[in-house]
């Protein structure tokens, strides 16, 4: 059963411009320590940060903006607001071409396109397949994210277009370096399906016919977040190096007082 989460405090905003934007302070550890407040936050992506926005997000005492967008997100929304005194790591944690013509298909197809790439479950696989990946094949990045915030990177910020999918397995696998509970993290994963926070839909029908309630349901597996996604990532990690320490220690190359300074860094003190 999906654990209930602390009450977020009342000063969480809703962002003009930016979408999913939240604290992932509170959280529980297996320990019982919990993640402290102000350390690590995830959204959508900055590009349409109003000018409250950036101040909102000015005033955090930001040290890092993780970006893990890729070109063809920078081109498609822009990139980030500057946020003065913050530094912008740009870390892709997808190929700017791989999809692209499916993309292509999402914004701009008709019904029948987007039966034959997303009907009969093709949509959640293929999602499925891209958490599967992501945890597999981009230990480097992940590796390179938490030894940042070991070192210096502190309070930091992570996103990616909807804040969904690529932020989402960073701040999972941020989550589960540090000891939060796994029930936990996929309560938080799952408050992406906020109806305030979700990634606007972008089709080029915007008709009825186009916006109809069977493109969106064939949509939603791509727009929506679902255990299911994040199992298949966690079950990627115990397949493929046998239990959690192992994919820290052998995957992403951690020290133990590596992962010791991430505790003191991102969890209330004991």
């Amino acid at each position: 059963m999906t654990q209930q989460l602390p009450q977020i405090p009342s000063t969480e905003p809703e962002l003009a411009g930016v979408r999913n934007f939240r604290d992932v302070g509170g959280l529980p550890t297996t320990d019982g320590r919990r993640v402290r407040y102000g350390r690590l936050f995830r959204s959508g992506h900055l590009a349409h940060a109003t000018a409250e926005d950036a101040a909102f997000l000015g005033g955090l005492g930001l040290h890092t903006v993780f970006d893990f967008r890729n070109a063809a997100d920078h081109r498609l929304d822009g990139l980030d607001v500057d946020l003065p005194g913050v530094r912008n790591v740009n870390i892709p944690l997808s190929d700017p071409a791989d999809g692209a013509e499916f993309w292509q298909v999402v914004r701009d197809g008709d019904l029948a396109q987007l039966r034959s790439i997303l009907a009969d479950g093709k949509g959640t696989n293929r999602m499925i397949a891209s958490y599967r990946e992501i945890i597999r094949d981009r230990t480097a990045e992940h590796s390179q994210v938490l030894h940042a915030l070991a070192e210096d990177s502190v309070p930091a910020l992570m996103h990616c277009a909807a804040g969904k999918d690529r932020a989402g397995l960073s701040i999972a696998v941020s989550l589960l370096a540090v000891g939060v509970e796994r029930d936990a993290i996929e309560a938080d994963y799952l408050k992406s399906n906020d109806a305030h926070r979700r990634y606007k839909v972008r089709r080029s029908d915007s008709s009825a016919a186009g916006m109809s309630p069977e493109v969106m349901e064939l949509l939603n597996p791509l727009f929506g977040a679902r255990a299911d996604y994040l199992a298949a990532a966690f079950a990627t990690i115990e397949e493929t190096w046998g239990s959690t320490d192992r994919y820290f220690s052998e995957g992403l190359r951690l020290a133990p007082e590596t992962r010791e300074r991430l505790r003191e860094r991102l969890l209330d003190e004991v």
